[in-house]
């Protein structure tokens, strides 16, 4: 055990508030918060990698229909020479 009388009354109080059910339902409640604020965040995140990927495909296909309608104009010039 501790020598330090103020440390030895410190541990015991700790002690005596951990098996309080206060405490255990305040620990539980702060851990559900955590998992919760976790689950939300992750949510997001993959709402926003899903809203990025169909941006991109998006821009993908707008370029595919840019690339085909410059290849029609250089064939158009080509066939102008």
């Amino acid at each position: 055990a501790l020598e330090v009388p103020e440390m030895n009354q410190a541990v015991e109080a700790y002690r005596a508030t951990v098996v309080r059910p206060e405490f255990k339902e305040l620990e539980r409640l702060r851990s559900l918060a955590r998992h919760n604020e976790a689950s939300a965040l992750e949510h997001a995140r993959q709402q926003e990698r899903a809203r990025w990927e169909s941006v991109v495909a998006d821009k993908e296909a707008e370029n595919t229909t840019l690339r085909a309608r410059i290849a029609e104009l250089e064939a158009q010039l080509d066939g102008n020479k």
